[in-house]
């Protein structure tokens, strides 16, 4: 049963492909949508530990960002505006803390700007060939470390944060987000003419890093909280951060080196 919910699961992930192909608007309401749903399972998850995030606002901060465009400069303009909201609703109403102030900002952040780091690679010149990099990097690196841990991994990683998690597998990790990258950078390099082939290596070898830390937020985040799954709307993968966790992290990774790095 439990090898057929993830069969189920892998089914139900698919259709993002179809997303990802199509690009434009489609991806931008994907996100968006995926936005929403990894923000509802991020606040709940905190309301175990008796935290009370004041959701409405952070939904508001979402549909406000994709207003402007998701323009990252505006951003800023953006977060102060909220952050005079929120330091107001404590003193309001004394149910909300501080504490529930910085983590409606943290779910935004964390879940609703990482994730729109997609749509705005895939908004950048050539950016139908870049968005790839992100899935690429993010499921060769979970592929192959999986199976590198489980047939080499003696030697744990952080068996407090991830009790699975081996040093081999981590190294295998970074191997094969490194390795993927450079096949397909190879591939792009011949019409994509403007990005050097040792800069996707250097990506490759970020992703591989911050793909695993990515993980391991996520994990130590339910552990903390102590939950297996965010949410069961994936049969067999859980919720939209446990499949998306190292997604998350490659697609901020990659979108500050292409936009600071190479200036695209």
């Amino acid at each position: 049963m439990k090898s057929n919910n993830r069969y189920l699961g892998a089914l139900i992930i698919a259709p993002i492909l179809i997303f990802i192909f199509l690009g434009g608007v489609y991806l931008k309401y994907f996100t968006i949508l995926i936005s929403m749903i990894g923000m509802y399972e991020f606040y709940k998850t905190m309301k175990v530990k008796d935290f009370n995030p004041i959701w409405p606002v952070g939904y508001g901060l979402l549909i406000c960002y994709y207003l402007i465009n998701a323009d990252i400069e505006k951003l800023v303009y953006l977060l102060i505006i909220a952050l005079i909201i929120l330091f107001c609703i404590p003193v309001i109403n004394t149910k909300y803390t501080f504490i529930d102030v910085s983590l409606t900002i943290l779910g935004f952040l964390y879940v609703g700007v990482f994730f729109s780091f997609i749509y705005l690679i895939n908004a950048m010149p050539n950016g139908k060939f870049l968005v790839w990099l992100i899935f690429l990097a993010s499921w060769l690196c979970d592929t192959v470390a999986y199976y590198t841990g489980k047939y080499l991994g003696k030697r744990k990683l952080c068996p407090k944060v991830s009790p699975k998690k081996t040093i081999a597998g981590s190294i295998g990790g970074l191997f094969g987000s490194t390795l993927a990258l450079s096949v397909y950078g190879y591939y792009i390099n011949s019409f994509i003419h403007n990005i050097p082939f040792y800069h996707y290596i250097i990506i490759g070898l970020l992703c591989g890093v911050f793909c695993q830390f990515g993980d391991l937020i996520a994990s130590s985040i339910k552990r903390y909280v102590g939950i297996k799954d965010y949410s069961n709307l994936i049969p067999g993968h859980g919720g939209i951060l446990d499949r998306f966790d190292s997604i998350l992290f490659a697609s901020t990774i990659i979108y500050m080196y292409l936009h600071l790095v190479l200036s695209i």
